[in-house]
């Protein structure tokens, strides 16, 4: 199966590990991509952020990307931390308030946002999907369509192995996009390999 689309059921279901009703969101979610990108006849340049979602630390990451040449520029990219110290009511504002800007700032055409990784305890889960809400919220405020993505296909999409360790995955990032070294902390990497794999569904 090639990297890029076109995606049948079929291949989408081996994707998300054998669960057709994932397989049907995730091609809805691409379907929704093919539209608006056959929309920007304009141009051939598409800008993608992706979002590492947290209460403490969020990473995003901007990058443009040239459909003619697949070449991948990074754009601008950081690490939303309200504090620790302040209550979660507080943290999750900031953090909305700071995506808000970055989006305003930035005009990404399209969207990538980590999934819940389903081998986290109950209350990192909780705490991921407070934070998964409140970037789910600001992407829709910007009009963006979202493509979720599972850790492993994001690391396979950067990597070539759903297994890939942490280390890999920044040194291949900071590969793809140039970079003399890998940005920190961890969460603004992991944000920029969701945008590039995003960039292998366009």
């Amino acid at each position: 199966m090639a990297h890029n689309g076109p995606y049948t059921l079929d291949d989408l279901v081996a994707m998300t590990g054998g669960k057709k009703k994932s397989a049907s969101k995730k091609l809805e979610q691409l379907q929704r991509f093919a539209a608006v990108r056959a929309g920007m006849k304009s141009t051939a340049v598409a800008r993608l952020i992706g979002i590492d979602p947290g209460t403490r630390f969020v990473g995003w990451g901007v990058v443009d990307y040239d459909t003619r040449t697949s070449t991948l520029t990074p754009v601008d990219f950081g690490c939303i931390a309200p504090g620790e110290e302040l209550p979660l009511k507080d943290r999750l504002r900031g953090i909305f308030e700071e995506l808000e800007l970055v989006l305003e700032r930035t005009k990404p055409n399209f969207s990538a946002l980590e999934e819940t990784f389903a081998g986290v305890n109950m209350k990192s889960a909780i705490a991921m999907g407070y934070g998964r809400g409140i970037a789910l919220l600001a992407l829709a405020r910007a009009d963006l369509e979202i493509l979720e993505l599972a850790p492993r296909s994001i690391k396979q999409a950067v990597t070539g192995s759903g297994a890939a360790p942490k280390g890999r995955v920044a040194m291949m990032v900071a590969s793809r996009l140039g970079l003399k070294t890998a940005p920190k902390p961890e969460d603004v990497t992991d944000a920029l390999a969701a945008a590039i794999a995003l960039s292998q569904h366009l």
